[in-house]
């Protein structure tokens, strides 16, 4: 079924932090707990769904010329929104920890890659799951972030006590241990691609295109 294959895709085969490696900038700065990556995650994946109903519902009417910036006044309406709410319904000191990075939801890689690549071409149902599954794989992945820097730098997990005898490794709710945790990731989802693409039997190699020919250096 087409809605499986679209949210698996954007899901896992097209992970935004994992594999399109899109929007670290957020990724890094509010990954300190889970709850912190939870509520951020949530924001991004309600103003991606939301934003990419509209486009495609509009995108007959938005003159490609012109489509960056409708693309970021669509997308601006719905940040707002989702930053009001946030502060209306949320506890402080979650909206002091996300600070800027709600705001500059605006102008994440993963919400206009979405726009233009998918919604600006795609009907509204289509776009609507590709929402959803990017959504959810932008989920996961703040969670496993979170996750894992919470529990060895601050030996918690949601604000409990996960172990008592194991000194907490401050570097990992600093800047270097988000590079440290999100580099490590990336190099097991590479390794494990890698091997599964090993796995599968090889397919016929695709004829080379005329680019490709040209730039090929002749053999005497």
């Amino acid at each position: 079924m087409w809605v499986y294959r679209e949210l698996l895709r954007g899901a896992v085969k097209e992970n935004p932090t994992f594999v399109l490696v899109l929007g670290l900038c957020p990724t890094l700065a509010v990954t300190v707990t889970i709850v912190n990556g939870f509520w951020m995650a949530v924001a991004a994946t309600c103003v991606l769904v939301a934003s990419n109903v509209i486009i495609s519902a509009c995108r007959r009417l938005i003159p490609s010329e012109i489509r960056i910036p409708c693309f970021v006044v669509i997308i601006a309406s719905f940040v707002t929104i989702a930053e009001m709410l946030m502060k209306a319904y949320l506890p402080d000191a979650v909206n002091r920890s996300l600070g800027i990075f709600v705001p500059l939801i605006v102008v994440n890689c993963i919400i206009f890659g979405q726009a233009e690549a998918y919604a600006y071409k795609n009907g509204i149902a289509r776009s609507l799951v590709d929402g959803i599954g990017v959504g959810i794989g932008y989920l996961g992945a703040l969670l496993l972030i979170s996750g894992i820097r919470e529990a060895l730098g601050a030996g918690t997990l949601l604000g409990m006590p996960v172990w008592s005898t194991y000194p907490p490794a401050y570097i990992m709710v600093m800047a270097p241990g988000a590079f440290l945790v999100i580099g490590i990731l990336l190099g097991i989802f590479n390794a494990l691609k890698l091997s599964r693409r090993r796995r599968q039997p090889r397919a016929a190699a695709a004829p080379l295109t005329s680019r490709e020919m040209a730039a090929k250096p002749e053999t005497a």
